[in-house]
């Protein structure tokens, strides 16, 4: 069996995946970072975990990302939702489930409760970024910057050791009231819970409990991991974020 599958979402659009189907029980959901992909830590740590438990798992690659198709600078906010949305329609279909997202990944999940309300039962933020690019970048970045962008329409910028080629589409999409999640509520009687590594310099650990906040009724928790980064892919943070993970499976099961 491959590891790697892939999912025709358009005549034009084939979207890489992993997955592990299961028909009537809980899905898990992994949602990646902004210009990250699936081959990391986390997914396949989240896959053994699933398939252990004899749950069901999706990690989708958004277009522009890693080996699914499209061009990176081409994507943005409103695309990679829809590639989300699209993935989960086909693969988890009437499921519940629970979101598991990494930075970008986190925001992608707030907005996709407009869609799946009902089937999402718990959600698992990972050094959470919601709004990124307009609260993080944007809002950061210098004249010149600035006007690189909107001149050149892409550019190539690092952010600690990230380097990312950011796209004035990019930008402009992601202050679009459809993709703004801060200023709304979620009203979901659900368990969610927030991780965000302290020495996390890419992203503040506010944001997370900026997400905390949009949740209304939910089951909330925060942990704050002292020496972990914005990625929380070592060997004991993947323990940890596995460990929180099934607490709430657990609560959702039983």
């Amino acid at each position: 069996m491959k590891k790697y599958k892939f999912i025709k979402i358009s005549k034009t659009k084939k979207l890489r995946y992993i997955g592990n189907y299961f028909k009537k029980n809980l899905y898990i959901i992994f949602l990646h970072g902004f210009a990250s992909d699936i081959e990391g830590k986390k997914p396949n740590s989240l896959k053994k975990y699933a398939v252990k438990k004899r749950l069901g798992f999706l990690a989708i690659e958004y277009s522009g990302h890693g080996k699914s198709s499209g061009k990176f600078t081409s994507g943005n906010i409103s695309t990679w939702v829809n590639d989300a949305k699209k993935s989960i329609k086909k693969i988890v279909k009437g499921n519940n489930f629970i979101l598991v997202g990494s930075s970008m990944g986190s925001w992608l999940s707030l907005i996709l409760f407009k869609y799946f309300k009902k089937q999402i039962k718990g959600f698992v933020g990972i050094g959470s970024a919601p709004e990124f690019t307009s609260r993080l970048m944007w809002k950061k970045f210098n004249k010149k910057i600035k006007y690189e962008i909107i001149k050149n329409k892409v550019y190539k910028i690092k952010i600690e050791n990230y380097e990312y080629m950011i796209s004035h589409q990019l930008i402009k999409d992601g202050k679009k009231n459809k993709n703004k999640v801060l200023n709304k509520k979620i009203e979901s009687d659900i368990y969610v819970t927030m991780i965000h590594g302290k020495k996390d310099e890419v992203v503040p650990v506010h944001y997370s409990k900026k997400v905390l906040n949009i949740f209304t009724q939910a089951e909330k928790k925060l942990k704050i991991v002292k020496k972990g980064d914005h990625s929380l892919s070592s060997n004991k943070n993947l323990k940890l974020i596995i460990k929180e993970l099934n607490l709430i499976v657990q609560k959702i099961i039983n």
